[in-house]
Parts: structure tokens; sequence; C-alpha cells
């Protein structure tokens, strides 16, 4: 063999490994990317007012109407806004794949489900008054997948799930 074709073909290796290692790289970077993304999220959605919405929403007995609420929160039914609001915009979230479902699934799908059985009447009466059936769509979605999830096997408290865990 000459050195011509050695050096082509050590050339050619060159180039394999050098565009096998761009695909890795770029697997690596998409990857840490989505876990910022994730924290990022999660870290924006833990606030005093996100706190104090579901604090307002576990003072409410479930079925109540959007007439009802109103009445019965006045000036808090805002919190119940951001609450619906919150679930909704994690819905898109996650239905396009910029959060993962069991990212979402456990931090949320207490908060979440419980939020749906308590607002299911007050969405429905809201969709009826604005002939919007696209009204907090995405959180009855999101909410749906959480019971879906739950359905095939009911939640297990980390406590319980993960007793047996060890430092790595």
């Amino acid at each position: 063999m000459d050195l011509t074709v050695i050096a082509n073909l050590a050339q050619a290796v060159a180039v394999v490994f050098a565009v096998i290692f761009g695909f890795v790289q770029v697997r690596q970077m998409k990857a840490q990317r989505r876990r910022e993304s994730m924290f990022s999220l999660v870290q924006s959605l833990q606030t005093t007012e996100m706190l104090q919405a579901l604090l307002v929403l576990d003072d409410i007995p479930e079925g109540l109407s959007e007439s009802k609420l109103k009445r019965r929160l006045g000036a808090k039914f805002i919190d119940i806004q951001l609450l619906l609001g919150t679930w909704e915009s994690l819905g898109i979230l996650v239905y396009y794949d910029e959060v993962s479902l069991a990212i979402v699934d456990e931090f949320y799908s207490g908060s979440i489900v419980h939020s749906w059985r308590k607002l299911q009447q007050v969405v429905e009466d809201i969709r009826k008054r604005t002939a919007r059936d696209t009204r907090w769509e995405w959180f009855q979605w999101l909410s749906e997948r959480m019971l879906e999830r739950e359905a095939g096997s009911p939640p297990i408290p980390a406590f319980l799930a993960h007793k047996d865990w060890k430092t790595p």
C-alpha cells in the first residue's frame, strides 16, 4: 500500500469518528438543555402565588359551580385562575414534549388530579358560558393523563417506593 492510500484511509476514519463524536455531543447537549429547562420550569411553579392558589383550592368543596365559587372566594378567585392557567400551560408543554409526563407526574400529579376534581364543574360552567369547549382544555387533558397513569398502578409515595434507596 502506498502512502497516499494510507493517508486517504486515515482521513476517512478521522471523518467518521468526527461525525460520530459530533452526534454524541449534540445528544448530550440536548439532554442537558432538557434537564435545565425542566429544572427551571419546576422552580418557576414553586412560587408563593402557586402555594396560595393550592391553599385556596384545599378550602373549597368539589362540584361547586363557577358562580358559587366566585361568590365564595370573592377576590381570591384570581388564585383559581392562576391555578387553571398554570395547569393549562403545563399540559401544552407536556403534549409538545417540552416537559416529560414522568417529571410532571412526579412533581405535580397529586395537585393536578386534586385540582381537576375540585374544578371540573367550574371548567364546564366556563365552557358553557363562553361557548368555547377549548377553555382549559389542556388542563383537562393533563389531568386525564395523570388519572390514566394512576389507573394502571396507584401512586406509591416516594418514602415507601424508595425506602431501601442507598446513595450511589
